[in-house]
């Protein structure tokens, strides 16, 4: 059996786990709940056997040894290697914590990710490694990378909770921040549907990569008044969140969830995912840029985007740490550093171009 049966499961199933988290934060029913977990755990088996097959499968493609057939070599590789690690980590914080809760917030980013693959219209295909990838700290750098990046998308969605906990006025300045910072990532997912569907959808079989028709069926449209109408469209639903955000803070906090708690846990998959991106998403990177390119640092836009990264998450420990900051500052800057990290990862490859472009195919 081939790892695309496995995967194509495995999305499936992060999809009603989705929809099951969501619904249990909704109706608070304990069945639901445990419904939810049972069917990450089994779509996390599955991704995991679809990761050793395809393993399996680069290996008697490429012929160049196990260590260098580790799929990480291409976009949807990484994409998918970033859900594993972020469904692992959520398991660990259920199983530890007590509380599914958490789960309405961190499996819609895994099951945005896997759908990312479909609307963008990436490859699927196993291809022979490029001479800039036969190097073995490529498996050190990509892997570690997403390790970091997946802890980081856990102190996103907890730093998120935790705004959204603690901001009750509406006029407070971490109350709107959230309901703005929610809003825009709404609004840019229906965005990218509607390019989906109207450049997809309409005309089937035109296969192109996202990047080809971004936003044109809505911000960058050639209508100036299609253009006008989604920025209309966008402030109108921010004003929606923002005027009934409370009852997003009546439901978080009906399930015994301490802003202490979430603090906690955004404190510790930034301390956690820090160091792991410091070597391996730079240092590693680096030491791998010099034998690719014959240089270690090259201003290129992905290494550039990866150091701005690099300090928003150092500014967050280097604040807590030793000034002391605590709450509503570093949740908003953990919701900042993860915007970082979505743009270092996705916008770079789809908006600007540079040596990394490979990794965008």
């Amino acid at each position: 059996m081939k790892s695309s049966f496995f995967f194509g499961f495995a999305t499936i199933t992060y999809f009603v786990a989705m929809m099951l988290y969501i619904s249990y934060l909704a109706f608070r029913k304990s069945g639901i709940g445990v419904l939810a977990t049972t069917i990450t755990v089994v779509g996390f088996v599955s991704q995991t056997l679809a990761l050793f097959l395809r393993w399996a499968e680069f290996a008697e493609v490429g012929q160049m040894g196990w260590l260098r057939a580790v799929p990480l070599t291409n976009l949807y590789e990484s994409l998918i290697f970033f859900v594993w690690c972020l469904i692992l980590v959520y398991l660990i914080i259920e199983f530890k914590y007590k509380n599914k809760s958490f789960g309405a917030f961190i499996t819609p980013i895994a099951a945005l990710a896997l759908a990312f693959i479909d609307l963008s219209g990436m490859s699927k295909n196993i291809q022979p490694l490029v001479p800039a990838l036969q190097s073995n700290w490529l498996l050190a750098h990509v892997m570690m990378s997403f390790i970091s990046y997946s802890l980081f998308a856990v102190s996103f969605s907890t730093g998120l909770m935790y705004l959204i906990v603690r901001s009750e006025q509406k006029t407070e300045a971490s109350y709107i921040f959230w309901t703005v910072t929610f809003g825009i990532f709404i609004a840019t997912l229906a965005a990218m549907g509607l390019d989906f569907l109207t450049f997809k959808v309409a005309f089937m079989g035109k296969q192109e990569l996202i990047k080809s028709y971004l936003f044109k069926a809505s911000f960058r449209s050639d209508s100036p008044a299609i253009v006008a109408f989604s920025y209309a469209a966008t402030l109108a639903l921010i004003f929606v969140v923002w005027r009934f955000g409370g009852l997003l803070r009546k439901i978080i906090t009906s399930f015994n969830i301490s802003a202490e708690m979430l603090d906690e846990l955004t404190y510790k998959s930034i301390a956690i995912g820090f160091p792991i991106f410091t070597l391996g998403g730079l240092i590693f990177g680096a030491i791998w840029a010099d034998q690719a390119w014959g240089k270690y640092w090259t201003w290129d836009p992905k290494e550039t985007w990866s150091l701005i990264t690099w300090f928003f998450y150092a500014f967050f420990l280097h604040s807590r740490l030793m000034r002391g900051w605590k709450g509503r500052k570093v949740a908003a800057v953990a919701v900042l550093g993860f915007i970082a990290v979505i743009f270092t990862y996705l916008g770079v490859n789809l908006l600007l171009s540079g040596l990394h472009s490979y990794g965008g195919q």
